[in-house]
């Protein structure tokens, strides 16, 4: 039997260079866990075409998904009910979306709102008014409610308030909103909540069917995420023609194109990585594997491939440049924008040197690792994104390939020498951390009382008594360790637990995830220099696929779903762009 991919130790993952015929073997490409599991490196990462969000319109566009609104009912305040019909290959979902006049009672993006502009449903196959009545009573009940049979998305959304109010001010008056305001909001809409895979009496998705178009990890999250967007421009223009008449006008389809979906995301996302280190490690092995690929890509005079990866950077530099955000702990835009600079300047000598047939072997591998130390992490990994788009067949088969069973499952046969093998293979930059000091041990993890989320607070303002919600990697594996010494090499962890049972979850993790080697940031939670956002980019922008990641207060991040990406007419009639991402301000 073949082995799952999951199962592969981790020196058949990154094996040695070349193969027998003196060739690079394309795993031998992939990144040191090392360098780039480091906090900051992973908050570099930049969104790619394995990205959750662009895998799935790469899919819709290239089998031409089609979404229709079968019933939009709204007044003039935006009040009512909309039914869209998704025609997913052969595969029928709607989108059920309520709407409401904005109120501020009860009205926020934190988990303990219980008012919000919009609620929808996304529900396998067509619906009936009973379906739709039903998700009217139900949703709005949020945490105490029941999700309608076949419902796999439970979401909710806000209007970006006076960027919302503006455009449809505009558009009523007979003219275009003004591109200053949208270009530094990038949406007139947010989402506050994607909900499913279980939740709310959702469809789990590891029940999907193989043929599923939503199979995929995160994907139904993304589909909703962009019938969020369809909703919202769809919404803009009803209001402003009930409110305009004759005179009013719709969006612009450059702007209606170039406006994404808000998002939101804090100290929750901490838990997600923790709980999630197989999806995690899928995703980024994926990406790497296919980095690695394109950097192996065949150079030929004519063949356009440096061209588009000049192409590309040109986008981003622009991009960046335009970019009006404020950054505490990343990068700069403009630093990030002059480091491109620099790199194009040098690819372009590259396409300079192949054109004069002065190029040697694999130029992309030595030109690749010829940048690290003289640009900074995002402009590096913004070039990384940039060469995926040499192998799209090979990043879009790695993407469809994301289902992800998250259980981990321990072996109790398995002995305490071979555990305490795996424990330093797996494990040898936690036993590089400071883990005694003051310094180390500064900060706690719990859930706050009057907001019900995620909170990290120093440890001397917390009653002592507070449970530490935090999933303390580094101490767990390092207890771990110490537990094992002294114990006969040749005993079965079966025995070991029954003396032990408290580290039966350490335990089990440890080998479920061995020779994974992207699964957990290389990172002390506790420790007071630790920055949460950079973990939570990780998940927002390389994961997701949300493009300029905000971060506030070291730990909360906003940023922009679906920036640029095709309209849904374009999906169906097969005219989106592939290279849709980092789009420029529209010029009317």
């Amino acid at each position: 039997m073949k082995p799952h991919a999951d199962d592969v130790p981790m020196n058949a993952i990154i094996d040695h260079k070349l193969d027998e015929t003196g060739a690079y073997r394309p795993r031998s490409l992939m990144r040191d866990p090392m360098i780039l599991m480091q906090p900051e490196r992973l908050a570099a990462m930049q969104p790619t075409r394995v990205s959750a969000s662009r895998a799935l319109v790469a899919r819709a566009a290239k089998q031409r998904w089609t979404i229709r609104k079968k019933i939009f009912e709204a007044d003039e305040q935006g009040a009512g009910r909309m039914v869209y019909r998704i025609d997913a290959d052969g595969y029928i979902l709607s989108f059920v979306a309520h709407s409401f006049v904005p109120e501020s009672k009860g009205r926020t993006g934190r988990i303990i709102g219980t008012a919000w502009d919009m609620m929808g449903s996304l529900i396998e196959g067509d619906v009936n008014e009973r379906d739709i009545e039903l998700i009217a009573q139900e949703m709005p009940l949020l945490y105490h409610g029941r999700a309608a049979p076949r419902t796999l998305i439970w979401c909710r959304s806000n209007r970006s308030g006076r960027v919302f109010d503006d455009t449809i001010a505009a558009l009523a008056q007979g003219r275009q909103p003004d591109m200053g305001s949208l270009a530094k909001a990038n949406y007139i809409m947010r989402n506050t909540g994607l909900d499913g895979n279980g939740t709310f009496g959702t469809r789990s998705f590891l029940a999907l069917e193989d043929n599923h178009p939503l199979r995929t990890s995160l994907s139904a999250q993304m589909l909703t995420a962009y019938l969020m967007r369809v909703f919202a421009l769809d919404l803009a223009n009803h209001l402003a023609f009930k409110r305009g008449g004759s005179r009013a006008v719709e969006l612009d389809e450059r702007i209606a194109r170039y406006l994404g979906v808000g998002n939101g995301s804090a100290l929750g996302l901490m838990y997600y990585v923790n709980n999630h280190p197989r999806l995690i490690d899928r995703w980024i092995r994926g990406q790497e594997e296919a980095l690695a690929h394109a950097k192996l890509s065949h150079l030929t005079q004519g063949d356009g491939k440096l061209d588009l990866v000049l192409e590309l950077l040109d986008r981003a530099i622009t991009y960046r440049h335009q970019d009006q955000n404020h950054y505490e702990v990343f990068t700069p835009s403009t630093t990030i924008a002059s480091d491109l600079r620099g790199i194009r300047k040098e690819f372009a000598e590259l396409r300079g040197r192949l054109y004069a047939g002065a190029l040697g072997p694999l130029p992309l591998v030595h030109f690749a690792e010829g940048l690290e130390g003289r640009y900074c992490a995002d402009a590096i990994e913004t070039f990384n994104s940039a060469l995926i788009e040499l192998v799209p067949e090979l990043a879009d088969a790695i993407a469809a390939n994301f289902v992800v069973d998250e259980e981990l499952v321990g072996r109790p046969e398995m002995s305490v020498a071979r555990l305490r093998e795996i424990v330093r293979a797996d494990y040898g930059w936690v036993f590089r951390l400071d883990l005694e000091s003051e310094k180390s041990q500064r900060y706690v993890w719990y859930k706050s009382a009057n907001a019900e989320e995620p909170r990290r607070g120093a440890r001397s303002e917390v009653p002592e008594d507070a449970y530490n919600l935090a999933f303390d990697l580094p101490r767990l594996v390092v207890h771990l360790e110490k537990e094992l010494n002294g114990v006969d090499p040749k005993s079965s962890i079966a025995r070991f637990l029954v003396t032990r049972p408290e580290l039966r979850r350490i335990v089990t993790r440890v080998q479920a995830l061995q020779g994974l080697p992207y699964h957990s940031p290389h990172a002390d939670i506790m420790h007071e220099d630790f920055v949460p956002a950079h973990i939570t980019r990780l998940l927002n922008g390389p994961i997701h696929g949300l493009d300029r990641t905000e971060d506030a207060m070291a730990r909360v991040l906003r940023g922009v779903l679906m920036h640029g990406a095709p309209l849904a007419y374009e999906l169906a009639d097969g005219s989106a762009q592939s290279h849709w991402f980092h789009p420029a301000v529209p010029t009317l």
